[in-house]
């Protein structure tokens, strides 16, 4: 599936799971973490709320998990739950083990609802990419489904790492992935702290017409990356978590670095030296202009704070150590 394709379907799904959660009922605990008063619970049987503000109940931790986006899938691997995974969506392509399980869909947002049923399943987890129907669909064949929120911080990362560790008894690894992503954070921020300097960053998501490109805007995960690294989005003031900036709006800016997250569509720092009204740009002629890999950024996942510590260290050579 073109890539393209799947961010804008990505992007849509996302936004309507939002508006569709907006209207839940209020009241309910909004942490993942969160428990429901239940008599006589067990230390094995587990009572979790999800995104959408549902308590979902289980007897004892999955054995057999169904992933269903690849956010979902890196934290599983990360928590050495990889073998108790038995499916996966069609973009979960990392670590490279899991591109070895049965997929069960997922392009154009349309899933194997069969297929995921027989896999006999005791969990199928859901993130943002998922809509309320879809997990009503696949609790109408008995399943057993918890739906991730999108976080929109790294706490919010951190308790979604947490929960999906309780759903699948891997509560010790948790904990501990936990405490070495909050410390990687923590010493990033710390060491930013002592420089006044804030470079400012542009993101580029998709640049096919570089008249009006898409970018990170505000609330978004790439956002908050930038700004912990110690820069300054671009699009901070845009009306959206993804938005497009004109060409004049960009070279007004004239940002400092420039990341290419669509180098998996083609684009270069070569190609972007040669288009009109860019090559004068302070990032281009500084050659400040970087190729990275979009999933670092756009998934959350572990790997953010990866993403967070390299771009730390291109913005501030000097303090990152």
């Amino acid at each position: 599936m073109n890539r393209r394709i799947f961010f804008f379907t990505f992007t849509l799904l996302v936004l309507t799971a939002s508006l569709l959660g907006a209207c839940l009922p209020t009241g309910k605990p909004s942490s993942p973490l969160a428990t429901q008063p239940a008599p006589a619970v067990t230390p094995t049987q587990i009572a979790l709320v999800d995104g959408l503000g549902r308590t979902v109940r289980m007897e004892a931790p999955a054995k057999r998990v169904v992933s269903l986006a690849p956010s979902n899938t890196e934290i599983l691997f990360a928590l050495g739950a990889g073998s108790q995974v038995v499916g996966r969506d069609d973009f979960s392509d990392y670590p490279t083990e899991a591109k070895k399980l049965p997929s069960v869909g997922g392009s154009m947002s349309k899933y194997d609802l069969e297929a995921i049923a027989n896999l006999k399943p005791d969990l199928v987890l859901a993130a943002g990419i998922n809509t309320p129907d879809q997990v009503k669909a696949l609790e109408n064949l008995g399943l057993t489904v918890y739906y991730l929120p999108n976080p929109s911080d790294f706490n919010g990362l951190f308790n979604n790492i947490l929960a999906v560790a309780r759903l699948v008894g891997r509560d010790q690894a948790g904990e501990e992935l936990k405490a070495s992503l909050e410390t990687r954070v923590a010493k990033v921020q710390a060491q930013v702290a002592r420089s006044q300097e804030r470079p400012l960053v542009y993101y580029e998501l998709d640049g096919s017409d570089p008249t009006k490109p898409w970018t990170a805007g505000p609330q978004s995960f790439i956002d908050l990356i930038i700004r912990t690294a110690g820069g300054r989005n671009v699009g901070a003031d845009l009306s959206s978590a993804w938005a497009q900036i004109s060409q004049e709006e960009l070279v007004k800016a004239d940002p400092d670095f420039i990341l290419l997250g669509d180098g998996a569509y083609g684009v270069t720092p070569e190609s972007v030296a040669k288009r009109p009204g860019w090559e004068n740009l302070k990032a281009v002629k500084d050659g400040h202009v970087m190729l990275v890999d979009d999933n670092l950024f756009s998934r959350p996942t572990p790997r953010n704070v990866d993403a967070l510590e390299m771009l730390a260290k291109w913005l501030h050579p000097d303090l990152i150590q």
